[in-house]
């Protein structure tokens, strides 16, 4: 795979960008979007769990100081959760003690501030390939059902072939795996998937459930009895 169907990849991708101060985050922030479509910042590790917990974060990139606590912190935490998603931390320190922590959390990177252009571009290549390693952008369901986050396509392994999605079905899909952290409301998910209010009836919803489930499994679409729909996988 060459570097334009990385670039291609990356571009997909949702990164986290963790930086206190303002000025450096506008700027890192705006480099990264030459690479990528979806970036979330925060200011504070608090600020960073909020997000992480309410959106698909495929990249990490968080700056070694911060007010709330240090980047090497925040990140042991969350390797006790999560071992295998990209992380890359930023510096202004060489400091060997700094290194020698970095190098324990399985990072994809430690860059030294200030970034260039292409230090930061080859970091974030590196997280490409650690992705496809792990095969984070596909997601597995009962009875050999994956689907394809990058390429938007859900696949039946059993029968060796790609199962149709209509537009709503993908829609549907696709926010339940953005939000796979939390409940979503029925209120929330008609209000994503139609435009017109009058077309978002509480049939109209169900029905559309109901062919999602028929494809990717029933149990993979849990209901939290008087709440709402989450995603199982």
């Amino acid at each position: 795979m060459n570097n334009n169907e990385y670039l291609k990849i990356l571009s997909k991708l949702n990164i986290l960008y963790i930086e206190d101060e303002e000025k450096i985050k506008e700027n890192v922030k705006a480099t990264l979007k030459l690479f990528c479509e979806n970036i979330f910042d925060a200011s504070t590790i608090q600020e960073a769990k909020e997000l992480i917990n309410q959106n698909r974060i495929d990249i990490i990139i968080s700056d070694i100081n911060l007010p709330d606590t240090t980047g090497i912190e925040f990140i042991k935490e969350f390797r006790k959760i999560d071992k295998t998603i990209p992380i890359i931390i930023l510096s202004a320190y060489t400091d060997k003690d700094y290194l020698l922590e970095a190098t324990k959390l399985k990072l994809a990177d430690y860059l030294t501030k200030p970034i260039d252009f292409k230090s930061l571009q080859n970091a974030l290549l590196k997280c490409v390939d650690e992705i496809l390693e792990y095969s984070r952008y596909i997601i597995s369901f009962g009875k050999n059902i994956e689907f394809n986050v990058l390429h938007k396509k859900l696949f039946c392994k059993e029968k060796d072939c790609e199962l149709s999605l209509t537009n709503k079905e993908l829609a549907l899909l696709e926010y339940l795996i953005k939000n796979s952290n939390r409940v979503l409301s029925i209120n929330e998910l008609k209000n994503y998937i139609w435009e017109d209010e009058i077309e978002a009836t509480e049939s109209a919803f169900k029905n559309l459930l109901n062919k999602l489930r028929a494809k990717i499994g029933k149990e993979s679409i849990l209901n939290i009895s008087g709440i709402g729909y989450r995603l199982a996988y």
